[in-house]
């Protein structure tokens, strides 16, 4: 959880986000319920693939609170229901990340992108490449 917390940090000073803007209001939100993830497809993009998870406006409410692994967790599952060849190495992290920082970096990206070309990489290279590890992201 530390290097979740740190990679935060680090996410909020590169976007110029400030602390008091994710600090918990009074009235705590609602709890977001599945299902999270809309649906999955994958693309070609060139001759590498990428799958693109769509969420669902729940996953969205859901991905940009904090501590919610647990729901991440969940919305990984819906996307193997979805689209069981994604379980390969390094898929699941970049999920992760996206669930965890797409909706405060990025809010309402039409999809989280997931390739499995990409290197596995630790946390901090992870929120560094902006869930996008060993090259750009792709232009759709």
């Amino acid at each position: 959880m530390t290097s979740l917390r740190t990679a935060l940090a680090a996410v909020m000073v590169a976007c110029a986000v400030t602390p008091t803007l994710l600090a918990p209001s009074a009235a705590a939100a609602p709890v977001a319920s599945p299902p999270f993830v809309d649906h999955a497809q994958w693309a070609d993009w060139g001759d590498l693939s990428s799958l693109r998870v769509y969420p669902t406006a729940a996953g969205r409410q859901a991905a940009g609170q904090l501590n919610n692994a647990v729901q991440g967790e969940e919305a990984w599952g819906e996307v193997l229901a979805m689209a069981p060849d994604a379980d390969l190495p390094g898929m699941h992290d970049q999920f992760m990340c996206h669930w965890s920082f797409a909706e405060i970096v990025e809010p309402g990206k039409t999809s989280w992108n997931l390739e499995p070309w990409r290197p596995v990489v630790d946390d901090a290279t992870m929120v560094d490449t902006r869930c996008n590890p060993g090259g750009t992201e792709e232009p759709f």
